[in-house]
């Protein structure tokens, strides 16, 4: 074997070690235990997909209720953290020591706990017995040493910080000074309660992720993954840094599955990385362009790292809602990262990787054209087909549908078994060569049938999260079990039960992967409850307000980068979902306050993915950075200065939530019609790449300093036309408050009620806020205000808030009882803010004349 082989196999072993570190436990036991582990791991798997399914209440057996449901979940969770999870770097790798053991059954059994004693502790609520306290104290303790192993030490020290807060009230600052809580009332508030441990956090894991990360490793088991990889290599391997367009491509691709920032960058990193590394572009860039896609991957619908489904939870969304607010800023930011890739390909001259198959321009455009223009047509045909099939079949619509998707199954894997099984070539063989997307496309068309699946079933049906992930991880283990032999069948080969047996080591293995994989969610998850209970034990989320506040001397702009500051510092080394839970809980409600006391009407899907895209940037930027040490390994490089790179490439995403903040267009909030929207999505195009070329220093050729001071004016023109339109004109004008019924029926669908309020909060404060509030579908004013949590009373001209319900968009957006509608806010009728695009379009036109003017000189 050469020594670049041997290097090679080297670092492969090594990159597959840090994958089990970070997602799957280090540990890697023989013989009888390792196939205990597997069982377990196996059964936690069927029994989340039996909780997803309807198969529970066909049958009327296993029923359980939510919180049932979360103890079992976070009881396997616990068992498996012991027993995969090593204590110490020390500790044995190839057994288990006795003390795991006793660590894990306990653990587990503390966990289950309201599981096993469900009917017991229902016939004593709020009147713990000593055991249960017990229970409560030892369960928590556990669940701190699981998360220490599984996610080390940032998530604990957060969570014994918060711990701390709870009893330490009384002789904090003034500013963030409570009560304090007993140590019973502090038990049972975390762990016999669904307040803590058990709340949303963890029935959101519970309910949703695990079903979308086991449909990740199934698809990935199936070879999903390997297909996607080469359908990118081969639409843009041939381009100019095509191998670094390939890692932005298949990241994004990979980021509709993957939770996890890690795995994607050393899936697609230890092919990419060395690919780029042979175009010209040194090993720190090579690794940061990888972990800035595979970060940015966390952002993309319609997962978005299980974040999507919590920000139903969070925001009091639909999950189609969400998904159309987070889709523009999502692909905008991978269109920056291409362009970013194109410039430093520019840059060093780089050579594209050439073709398997050379056509002349008239047939490669032409296959171009059918090819495209065909996927568009089946698009439709299957979109319109089923939406026919179900309006003439009606209820038989889903036997006829699934009978049509089977035989859509087989059809393509009749078609792909006419061909060889293609693999991922060598990225250190420099013969390496572009194959032809159709060559790549026929091979695995079938993979496509569950992310249709669950898209479909999400989108279209609008399903729950849950029962769409069911059913397409159904779809997935169908493919996992018999693509083999039914691709063995056709072949002609003899081979059908060994093919069958593989089929479904595959379905074992890919429930195996799925379920090491959610450990660490799990565990982060329930470790993240301990934060949400603390704040609503204590009230910390007023007291974040204050301090936040305090800091920032009631600055906005200082208030949201204190706050990016703060959720970039929470997020390190955890993992999205969880992460997304602390930033949502502690800093969401601080901008939302602040926001409205500072006059702006912030929607509140805003102030979320500004924390979300925050806390995943911890991803990137050292010292943690995950992801770049994972990128580091494989090119070779420093991590830090990878890591440092990555933020570099990343600030493209790093200045979007800005803009969501002061420019909710972008999440396609106030758009009045489809042109406006078009223009939304061209303008935000254009400024983010105006934003790229501005921070790399490069457009047509090398900027000057005050080029990229005029393109970054030109960005924040388009980014923001309102700051410049608010100076020559008022954008709203002051209604009496007597009129909120009258504006309120005649909002459109999803149109926001903007108000200001005044009223003194529970604390005493005299405070003035700007209010957005959102109203669902049209109808009777009182009625929508309802829907929304609001009732309201009327003295004469007085209006003043009454009941606000608890959970609703009122509560959520900051309004109080008592309080008192001073005006209601209507856009004023002014010419539109879009006239500034004209002279932004004029400063861009002319750095690019001259650059384009230089270029010329510079080649002549």
């Amino acid at each position: 074997m050469s020594n670049a082989a041997t290097q090679r196999q080297a670092t492969e072993q090594d990159l597959q070690q840090l994958v089990a570190d970070a997602d799957l436990g280090g540990r890697d036991p023989k013989g009888a235990v390792a196939k205990l582990i597997l069982a377990i791991a196996v059964a936690w798997s069927a029994f989340q997909v039996w909780y997803a399914s309807p198969l529970p209440f066909i049958f009327g057996v296993f029923i359980l209720n939510d919180t049932e449901a979360r103890a079992i979940h976070l009881g396997f969770s616990v068992f498996l953290a012991f027993t995969c999870y090593p204590a110490f770097k020390r500790s044995p790798r190839s057994h288990i020591p006795a003390l795991d053991w006793i660590l894990a059954i306990a653990g587990a059994i503390a966990a289950s706990y309201l599981f096993l004693f469900y009917a017991a502790l229902a016939t004593r609520p709020g009147q713990p017995t000593w055991y249960d306290l017990a229970i409560a104290g030892v369960g928590l303790l556990l669940l701190l040493e699981s998360t220490r192993r599984t996610l080390g030490p940032p998530m604990v020290i957060v969570a014994a910080v918060f711990i701390l807060f709870t009893f330490a009230g009384p002789w904090m600052p003034e500013v963030i000074q409570h009560k304090g809580a007993s140590l019973t009332k502090f038990l049972q508030h975390q762990w016999l309660t669904t307040e803590g441990v058990f709340g949303v956090a963890l029935g959101v894991s519970t309910g949703f992720v695990f079903l979308f990360v086991l449909f990740g490793s199934l698809l990935e088991k199936a070879g999903g993954g390997n297909w996607m990889m080469q359908i990118s290599v081969a639409l843009l391997g041939h381009l100019r840094g095509g191998p670094a367009k390939v890692a932005v491509v298949s990241s994004a691709l990979n980021g509709v599955v993957s939770g996890s920032s890690v795995s994607n960058v050393v899936s697609g990193g230890i092919f990419t990385i060395p690919m780029m590394k042979r175009t010209g572009l040194t090993g720190v860039k090579a690794g940061a362009i990888e972990t800035a896609s595979s970060v940015n991957g966390q952002i993309m619908p319609p997962v978005m790292g299980a974040a999507a489904f919590l920000m139903t939870e969070y925001v009091g969304l639909p999950y189609a809602d969400i998904v159309k607010h987070a889709f523009l800023p999502a692909v905008i930011s991978y269109i920056a990262l291409f362009y970013i890739v194109d410039l430093e390909a520019q840059m060093i001259n780089a050579r594209p990787l050439e073709r398997a198959v050379k056509r002349g321009r008239r047939e490669y455009w032409l296959r171009q054209g059918l090819g495209w223009s065909g996927s568009i047509a089946v698009i439709c045909a299957l979109y319109y087909g089923i939406l026919g099939i179900q309006a003439v079949t009606g209820a038989a619509a889903p036997w006829l549908l699934g009978i049509g998707g089977g035989a859509l199954y087989l059809l393509s894997l009749w078609y792909a078994a006419k061909f060889p099984d293609l693999e991922l070539d060598d990225a250190s063989n420099p013969d390496i060569k572009v194959p032809e997307a159709w060559s790549v496309a026929r091979t695995g068309l079938h993979f496509l049938l569950p992310i249709v699946v669950l898209l479909w079933c999400l989108m279209v049906e609008e399903l729950s999260p849950g029962l769409s992930a069911f059913w397409a991880t159904a779809t997935v283990m169908a493919i996992v079990v018999t693509q083999r032999p039914v691709i063995a069948f056709f072949r002609g080969t003899q081979q059908l039960g060994d093919a069958a047996r593989l089929g479904i080591a595959d379905l074992v293995e890919g429930f195996n992967l799925g379920a090491r994989n959610m450990i660490g969610i799990g565990i982060a998850t329930a470790t993240a409850g301990i934060i949400v209970g603390t704040v609503t034990l204590t009230g910390m989320g007023l007291m974040m307000t204050d301090f936040v506040e305090f800091i920032s001397g009631g600055n906005v702009i200082a208030m949201l980068l204190l706050t990016a500051f703060i959720c970039l510092i929470l997020g390190m080394g955890i993992p999205t979902t969880a992460n997304y839970i602390l930033v949502a809980t502690l800093m969401a409600p601080v901008i939302v306050e602040l926001g409205a006391q500072a006059g702006l009407a912030i929607p509140l899907i805003a102030v979320h993915l500004f924390v979300f895209y925050f806390g995943i940037m911890a991803d990137v930027t050292p010292p943690v950075g995950l992801a770049s040490f994972a990128a580091a390994a494989i090119s070779g490089e420093d991590p830090i200065k990878t890591g440092l790179q990555g933020t570099i490439y990343s600030m493209r995403t790093a200045v979007l939530p800005f803009v969501f903040i002061f420019n909710p267009q972008i999440l396609m909030i106030d758009i009045d019609h489809t042109a406006e929207a078009i223009l939304v999505i061209v303008i935000a195009t254009v400024a983010i790449l105006v934003f790229a070329a501005a921070t790399m220093g490069w457009m047509l050729t090398k900027s000057r300093k005050w080029e990229s001071a005029l393109l970054l004016l030109v960005c924040f023109a388009m980014f923001r036309p309102g700051f410049f339109w608010d100076k020559l004109y008022e954008p709203y004008t002051e209604a009496p408050a007597k009129q909120v019924f009258e504006v309120a029926g005649r909002l459109p669908a999803d149109g926001r009620l903007l108000m200001v309020v005044a009223g003194t909060t529970l604390e005493g404060d005299d405070v003035t806020k700007t209010i957005s509030l959102p109203l669902a579908a049209p109808g009777e004013a009182r009625k929508r205000l309802a829907d929304a949590g609001l009732t309201l009373t009327t003295l004469g001209d007085r209006v003043q808030v009454g009941a606000i319900k608890f959970g609703s968009a009122a509560k959520r957006v900051g309004l109080e009882s008592g309080f008192t509608i001073e005006h209601v806010l209507l856009p004023a009728d002014r010419p539109s803010k879009h006239w500034v695009y004209l002279p932004a379009f004029a400063l861009l036109g002319l750095v690019m004349l001259l650059q384009w003017r230089r270029r010329k000189a510079a080649a002549a």
